[in-house]
């Protein structure tokens, strides 16, 4: 059996994860126990992306009952369509389990709104990755899309887009994985993110020294 399985719903959101469990003890920052991941053998990429992992992510994940002792399912919250985060949630979370899961084995991470909320930080590892002069916060504080007074810019798919034109930077699934291989696991409050982290944690304890 193999630790764990990935469910997400985009190229991007594959790159992410995969920048950040393909780091060197990436448990370590995590705070968790060693695990195994392989993005050829772990990692599941949804064709029809959020909308196909909230109506489908128990089909898709079925057979890996017998392959995989845990699994996470990662999506936005922000969809045409969406009902939200909680519902979602709940939604995914009932099928699983309805499809043979155990509650204790599943993690439906819901990003609220959407994926680049992770990706934008105030760090400087951000700002050499989309080759801003400068930082970040202020050319999008500029524009009004990052608040002085807010953790995260307002509209972060909207803000990662004005920082790749604003740097004539082509849109690709390696920015995010270039992002998530740098940047502080420590940094990121964002709710769905600790989930995760947590649920890491409990699946796989850290090692006692």
């Amino acid at each position: 059996m193999r630790d764990c399985i990935f469910l997400v719903a985009d190229h991007n959101m594959a790159a992410a994860f995969q920048g950040f469990l393909g780091r060197e003890q990436f448990h370590l920052s995590l705070k968790c126990g060693s695990f195994a991941f392989s993005a050829r053998k772990d990692l599941i990429v949804a064709d029809r992306r959020d909308p196909e992992v909230y109506n489908r992510a128990h089909l898709l994940l079925r057979s890996y009952q017998t392959t995989h002792r845990h699994a996470v399912i990662a999506l936005d919250a922000h969809w045409n369509g969406s009902p939200g985060a909680a519902a979602i949630a709940e939604h995914v979370g009932k099928h699983m389990m309805s499809s043979g899961w155990n509650a204790d084995n599943i993690e439906i991470v819901v990003i609220d709104p959407e994926l680049e909320t992770w990706i934008l930080q105030d760090n400087i590892h951000v700002d050499e990755c989309l080759r801003i002069q400068g930082k970040l916060k202020d050319w999008l504080h500029e524009g009004g899309f990052w608040p002085s007074e807010a953790i995260k810019p307002v509209r972060p798919k909207k803000a990662l887009e004005r920082a790749l034109r604003l740097t004539r930077t082509p849109r690709s699934s390696a920015i995010y994985s270039r992002i998530t291989s740098k940047v502080s696991v420590l940094r990121c409050q964002d709710p769905a993110f600790q989930s995760l982290c947590q649920a890491l944690r409990q699946w796989f304890p850290p090692q006692s020294p």
